[in-house]
């Protein structure tokens, strides 16, 4: 069985399929893919179907080479069984993912994204969505940062699993 992350913001536009197309780009370069699948999904409804923000492709496409895939979803309770590992980009994310979960049975699952940084010390991965290209391109620094640290993990813990 894959390892199932999913990543979550408020939009599902910027931030986490960001990660999610990092994520996807770091386990590419380790011949992973298979392994380890990704997904995105906003705790927000309101650009359900959109593809990734514009700006966010570009600061991807210039820092990492890479392309943004996928349409904006809205996260359902089912994704809280469904993924093994379920990234909230900021604290208020990180509540509304505990809101859906009433009996508290996926707690564990859920984790701040920033938590896997070693590069940077913040605790959040801010909403670049009303500033300028700077705070999209720096979001990609913090994801790449987090996205490294996670994915070390991840092996560990899915190698623990298979063995």
């Amino acid at each position: 069985m894959p390892y199932k992350l999913l990543f979550v913001c408020l939009g599902n536009i910027c931030r986490s399929p960001a990660a999610e197309n990092i994520m996807n780009h770091l386990l590419d370069e380790e011949n992973l893919n298979g392994s380890i699948i990704c997904d995105s999904a906003g705790t927000g409804g309101y650009h359900i179907g959109s593809p990734p923000d514009r700006r966010m492709a570009i600061a991807a496409a210039s820092k990492l080479g890479i392309k943004l895939q996928g349409n904006a979803r809205k996260l359902q309770k089912s994704d809280l069984e469904e993924f093994d590992l379920i990234l909230a980009m900021d604290r208020e994310n990180y509540q509304d993912i505990l809101a859906l979960d009433r009996t508290g049975q996926y707690r564990e699952k859920v984790r701040l994204m920033c938590d896997y940084c070693s590069q940077h010390n913040i605790e959040e991965v801010p909403d670049p969505y009303y500033g300028g290209a700077q705070g999209f391109n720096y979001v990609i620094d913090i994801l790449l940062d987090a996205c490294t640290g996670l994915l070390q993990e991840v092996k560990d813990v899915s190698s623990l699993n298979h063995h």
